[in-house]
This record gives structure tokens, C-alpha cells and sequence, in this order.
């Protein structure tokens, strides 16, 4: 194997990790180092590859320990059978980056995932290495999110609670079918037994003993799992029904899909389903609106042929234009459940809507001030300076918001 430096491996193991989600440390436990002890922090607002307002970069070191593989998942770049280039960082490396990253103000905390090398329990007990030493050794207080391994020992992944704010496992596709056809390695049971244990051993560090301590803190962000979506077949009806049963039996913080790309080697073998990336945000705004907005999944998926999202406009939009005879609604009037349903409105707007019709009647201007999208809204709402009058059922009124026509370019 060819000898890489540390920049050269953190070139690879860190485009490699692109694949993997990442998620928020919303709900991670509350720890600063602001006493002179230890190095780093965490807060609960939150940290994830994004900009916050002010420009500033949120963002976690998001690398692989390897993408080595003993695994031929036929979807996964970094599979045994890809002619990728490999590399692998010992536990001890990635101790140092992470430091190093934090001392340089460049990052908040630590995503890791890895390849199978070896064995599962192997590969999953070099990640609790590495957790164990930033907490124990290192004193690190930053914030830390270990992709889990589902075929490893339980009491590894116990360790890796412990250590971790969060944990997450694969699901990888939407059905046991798919996985068992292009994962055949992996076990829809066994990763739904890792995910259940984490559920329970998490539930369990609540309770207090007959002396009235708690046991240690297990994952105190709790946990998530990624799902490949385009890879196989299932439609968004299939996706999203997968999505719910996963957030009821297993108290997940937050399902991640993460579209597929063919890779050009497997590309004979898997289907790609619709524009992959466009997919992908439909359906994390399909599960919003199951989550937080009382639709159902009926209701969300109903507005295409096949059970899949419409891709031209958002779900919320979709309903409602298929819906029109429940709008306008008349904002001064109309329950929560209701409002929540107008293109436009997000829960902060409709309890500020609420809380402030108690005292007097709201008028358009209102409205934009309480964050709605009125671009959304007008054709679906009445108040007293404001009618759409036919315009809820004008024949035109889906192509107002569908996305333009596009010239397509000759090469």
C-alpha cells in the first residue's frame, strides 16, 4: 500500500465522507470549557455544515477513518469491488486533526464514519478508540457524531454512546427487499435490533437507581439514520411511509436522505429514479410537513400519479392546489390546523398569528411582518383589505409557481 501524509489521506477520507450525512447537535448535551478545564464546546443551538447570518462557517471536521471496505454494496462509492483511491487514518491521527482543526478555529466538533475494514467489531471498536481518547485523554468538549456500525458488538456501540453526542446507523434503502439485493452483506434485522438497542439503552440513562443517581449519559443528542434514495425503485409514498415507522419505533432525531448518483460501474445495475437532487429536497420538505404540519401521507403524496412528490412545486403548494375548495381561508377566523395548511405559513407564523388575533384583526401588512410568504399565500387566504377574489381558481395559477421552462442546451 502506497505510505500517503496526513494532508494527502485528509484529502481523500474527507471528499469520501461527502456522502455521508451529517446532521445538527441541537438536543447534545451543554458543555464549555470556559472554567480553564478541557478543550472546546458545545452548545445546544446547534452545529452542521451551514452559515449562520452573520457569515460565520458552523461546520464539523466530516471525514471517513477509512474507505476501505469489505463490503460490495453496489450503491456505495467506497465498495470493496470500486476502483477508488484508498486511504486509512489510524485512531491516534484522527485525534490530532480534530485537535488541530479545533485550535485553528475551524471547526466545532467531529463527524466520523468509516469503511468496514477487517471485521465490524474491529472498525467499530477503532472509533470508540478515538472517542474515548478526545473525551478521556484529550478532554475534549466539542461536539461528537459517530456513524454507528450495526453488525458490530453491542457492547462496542454501548461505549460509543457513552463517548458520543450522537449516533446514527444506515437504514440504507427504503425496503428489506432493496437492501438484500444491492447490500446482500448487511441485515435489515440486525440493523434494526442496533437501532432499537441504542433506542432502549438511551431511554434507560434515564432512570434513576433505587439510590437516586443516574447512570452515565448515552448519546444525550440521540440518534439518526441515512437513507439512499434513487438507488432502487420505491416511490416517495414507499420512502416517506419507511420514514414515519422509523421516527415511531425509534425515536430518531432526524431521518437523512441522501439522493443517489450513479456510479458509472454500477449504472447497468441500478435504476435512477427521477432528478436525484431535486428528490431529495421534496422529500425533506414532505417530511417536515408530516412531522410538525398534521398532514398525512395520503394527503402528501395524492396530488402525482405513482406516489411520488410533484417535483415542479413544494409539497404544501401541491395540496392546496389540488385542494382549492377549502381556500380562502379567512385568517382572523380559521382553526390551527388549518392555517398551517396555506402555502406560505410556517408554524412560527401561525402561532404568532393566533396570539395576535386575540386582540385585534390582522391585515395583509400583518402578515409579512409575521414571516408568511405572501408570493404563496394570496391566493389562499382573505382578510379585511384583502380578497384573491377568482384567483384561487384561475386555470393558471400552478404555473405562477412552477419553475419556468427551460432552453435545452445543444452540445
Amino acid at each position: 500500500m502506497v505510505k500517503r501524509t496526513l494532508s494527502e489521506k485528509l484529502a481523500i477520507l474527507s471528499d469520501a465522507a461527502k456522502y455521508d450525512a451529517s446532521c445538527a447537535s441541537s438536543g447534545g448535551a451543554r458543555r464549555d470549557s470556559r472554567d480553564g478545564k478541557g478543550l472546546g464546546s458545545v452548545t445546544g443551538s446547534g452545529i452542521c455544515h451551514a452559515y449562520a447570518p452573520d457569515g460565520r462557517c458552523i461546520s464539523l471536521l466530516k471525514i471517513l477513518m477509512t474507505n476501505f471496505c469489505i463490503y460490495d454494496c453496489a450503491y456505495c462509492v467506497n465498495r470493496v469491488s470500486s476502483n477508488v483511491e484508498r486511504a486509512r487514518f489510524s485512531p491516534a491521527e484522527v485525534v490530532e486533526l480534530t485537535l488541530e482543526f479545533y485550535r485553528r478555529n475551524y471547526i466545532e466538533g467531529l463527524f466520523l464514519s468509516s469503511g468496514i475494514i477487517r471485521s465490524p467489531d474491529d472498525t467499530m471498536g477503532d472509533m470508540v478508540r478515538i472517542a474515548r481518547s478526545l473525551r478521556e485523554e484529550q478532554n475534549f468538549r466539542g461536539y461528537i457524531h459517530l456513524k454507528t456500525i450495526p453488525d458490530a458488538a453491542p457492547d462496542l456501540i454501548e461505549q460509543a454512546g457513552l463517548y458520543a453526542d450522537r449516533l446514527s446507523i444506515n437504514v440504507e434503502l427504503p425496503t428489506d427487499q432493496s437492501v438484500k439485493a444491492y447490500a446482500p452483506e448487511k441485515s435489515p434485522a440486525q440493523i434494526r435490533k442496533a437501532m432499537a438497542d441504542v433506542r432502549l439503552r438511551k431511554e434507560a440513562g434515564k432512570e434513576r437507581s433505587h439510590s437516586g443517581k443516574r447512570p452515565p449519559r448515552f448519546a444525550p443528542a440521540g440518534q439518526s439514520t441515512q437513507m439512499i434514495v434513487g438507488a432502487d425503485a420505491s416511490n416517495d409514498a414507499t420512502v416517506l411511509k419507511t420514514s414515519t415507522r422509523l421516527y415511531s419505533s425509534y425515536k430518531l432525531k432526524r431521518v437523512y436522505y441522501s439522493s443517489f448518483s450513479p456510479i458509472p460501474e454500477s449504472s447497468a445495475t441500478l435504476p435512477l429514479i427521477r432528478p436525484p437532487l431535486v428528490r431529495e429536497h421534496r422529500l425533506y420538505q414532505a417530511d417536515w410537513l408530516l412531522r410538525f404540519y398534521g398532514f398525512d401521507l395520503d394527503e402528501i403524496t395524492g396530488s402525482m400519479p405513482g406516489g411520488n412528490l410533484d417535483l415542479e412545486v413544494d409539497p404544501k403548494l401541491a395540496w392546496a392546489l389540488q385542494n382549492r375548495h377549502l381556500f380562502p381561508l379567512d385568517v382572523n377566523r380559521a382553526p390551527r390546523d388549518m392555517l398551517l395548511r396555506v402555502p406560505g405559513f410556517g408554524t412560527k407564523t401561525v402561532n404568532r398569528i393566533l396570539s395576535t388575533r386575540r386582540h385585534r384583526s390582522l391585515r395583509h401588512d400583518d402578515l409579512a411582518r409575521m414571516g408568511a410568504r405572501l408570493k404563496h399565500a394570496r391566493p389562499f387566504v382573505s382578510l379585511p383589505d384583502w380578497t384573491p377574489r377568482g384567483l384561487t381558481d384561475a386555470a393558471d395559477l400552478r404555473a405562477r409557481f412552477a419553475p419556468p421552462p427551460e432552453q435545452l442546451q445543444l452540445l
